[in-house]
């Protein structure tokens, strides 16, 4: 359970009492919150029980609880639309009934209602208030040492350059996905994994969507065309002989890459190559 209540963040909590409103939760410090009604499920939320909520802040800004969950957490990054726009700042849509503030003073550029920015969820320690930020750059960290080349990292598709694609990785590091390693469409704002190609000595990261290493390609590209013929449950009218292009729609890969691993599956009797395609056994 929660020491104490943490706005931003996901919170044990304790089921301190039953009012007309909601229930309040308490952490070990004696600190309330109240989970309004909408969020109530008695059955599962009786007295004493500790639950997993969400703390954020009400338009009176008083701490409210929620059993839904925002699209990025305090120090996470996430790719949000703009809803409202006021002379003092913009609103974005993060997925909770109060939409997240991003003042003035933190928008690189003039915010546009309907257009999405890649924002970090911040908290003002002078007022206890969420804030989103379009000014990430301090935010992100140099410190990449700890990590390892093939480490697997969680990343967020920061923009397209003419080199490739900036990720953001976990949510605390800079990253870049060169482009004639890419093979499968990338969108701003997209989730993906990657793994660490090379740790460079100004703190960047280079990655790369697949395993690194030839044999884990292989595998990689392997279990990917399986997936993919599971999911139709019949023939898929690619084979060797298709062109590039075409490969790349369907399978998302070279077609170097594909003709090794249809024959690799072939010779494991894992698939079937005919003239219109390619089936799984």
């Amino acid at each position: 359970m929660n020491q104490t209540l943490a706005i931003g963040e996901i919170n044990t909590l304790c089921v301190e009492r039953d009012t007309d409103f909601g229930l309040y939760l308490r952490a070990e410090n004696l600190e309330e919150v109240l989970l309004p009604n909408i969020y109530v499920m008695e059955d599962d939320m009786p007295i004493g029980a500790e639950i997993d909520v969400f703390l954020y802040t009400d338009s009176e800004d008083r701490p409210v609880a929620t059993t839904k969950l925002p699209y990025a957490q305090l120090g996470e990054f996430g790719y949000f639309t703009v809803v409202d726009y006021q002379r003092f700042g913009a609103f974005v849509n993060w997925g909770l009934p109060k939409d997240l503030f991003v003042p003035l003073s933190q928008q690189k550029c003039h915010f546009h209602i309907g257009s999405k920015y890649i924002l970090r969820v911040c908290l003002d320690k002078e007022t206890g208030r969420l804030y989103g930020t379009h000014k990430i750059g301090k935010w992100l960290s140099k410190d990449t040492e700890y990590l390892e080349v093939n480490e697997k990292v969680n990343i967020l598709v920061l923009s397209e350059t003419p080199l490739g694609h900036k990720v953001i990785v976990e949510n605390k590091h800079e990253g870049m996905l060169f482009e004639n390693e890419i093979f499968e469409k990338l969108k701003v704002g997209e989730r993906k994994v990657a793994y660490v190609k090379k740790v460079r000595k100004d703190g960047k990261l280079d990655l790369s969507l697949q395993p690194i290493g030839k044999k884990q390609n292989i595998d990689t590209f392997e279990e990917k065309i399986l997936e993919l013929l599971k999911e139709k449950e019949g023939l898929i009218a690619i084979n060797s002989k298709s062109s590039a292009e075409d490969i790349m729609k369907v399978f998302a890969m070279s077609k170097k890459n594909f003709k090794r691993s249809v024959t690799a599956l072939i010779a494991a009797k894992k698939i079937e190559l005919f003239e219109q395609g390619i089936k799984a056994l």
